[in-house]
């Protein structure tokens, strides 16, 4: 048996804080997992076009063992600049792995594409990406926003707005365990074009509506939705969605 924690926010499990930036003119946007204990850490990198910064150092096989925030943020490819600002923000705290003399944070970061959702993404010669980094450190709290909000800000899904959730789960043991995704997939997250979610049996409250699954099933229901081929937004074609999240517990694991 399990339960949510109070929160139902990653933040349930004790020493993390989440923070949020975006720009509703870019429609884009950072988030960061801020660790306040340094945290052993590791990583699994999926899909076909990954982006990724410092992901390779939490292989079991390599010397660092722990890290000081996750960055998830928008901007493709021009988002892994998010992390740059969050390593500012904590240099500032002196916050970092001692190396020779110096700090360093350690931040490892994952983006997803949100170039194509109808935001103004001409930013002149560098993307804001890492003032949002920046700024998304000094916005961590427990009881962080959910939705249209950090990474969240720009994501879609094939016919309905993505966003940032989390959720947690207690076991009978006391171990907590939190997620946090930024939702932008290249599917429907709804059965067919009905109001009701794939997600339906894992609901909590009425969170989704309460209305269930649908009873007979809509003729579309097995419909492959495909997000640039069915939302005709800043273009055409089927690339360009990624769901990136992070999982975090209070259990006491190695990096493997």
């Amino acid at each position: 048996m399990f339960h949510t924690g109070p929160r139902n926010l990653i933040t349930d499990v004790a020493g993390l804080r989440v923070g949020n930036a975006s720009d509703a003119r870019l429609k884009s946007g950072v988030t960061v997992v801020l660790c306040d204990e340094p945290a052993v850490a590791g990583v699994q990198v999926l899909g076909g076009a990954p982006g990724t910064r410092e992901t390779d150092l939490l292989e079991p096989q390599n010397s660092i063992v722990t890290i000081h925030a996750v960055v998830l943020s928008g901007g493709s490819a021009f988002g892994l600049d998010a992390a740059s600002g969050v390593q500012a923000a904590l240099r500032e705290k002196n916050i970092g792995v001692e190396v020779g003399g110096f700090r360093v944070p350690i931040v490892p970061a994952a983006i997803l594409f949100d170039l194509r959702n109808g935001g103004d993404k001409d930013w002149g010669r560098y993307p804001p990406y890492r003032e949002l980094g920046y700024e998304a450190v000094q916005t961590a709290i427990a009881d962080f926003a959910i939705g249209t909000a950090g990474a969240g800000t720009g994501a879609l899904t094939s016919w309905l707005k993505g966003g940032l959730g989390s959720a947690s789960t207690v076991l009978d043991s006391g171990v907590t365990i939190g997620a946090l995704a930024a939702v932008n997939p290249t599917g429907s997250v709804t059965v067919g074009g009905s109001r009701h979610f794939w997600s339906a049996p894992f609901e909590i409250g009425d969170e989704f509506g309460g209305l269930g699954y649908p009873d007979p099933l809509p003729k579309d229901a097995r419909k492959i939705l495909l997000k640039y081929r069915d939302r005709r937004v800043g273009g055409h074609g089927e690339a360009g969605s990624t769901t990136i999240a992070v999982i975090a517990t209070d259990a006491v694991l190695t990096k493997a």
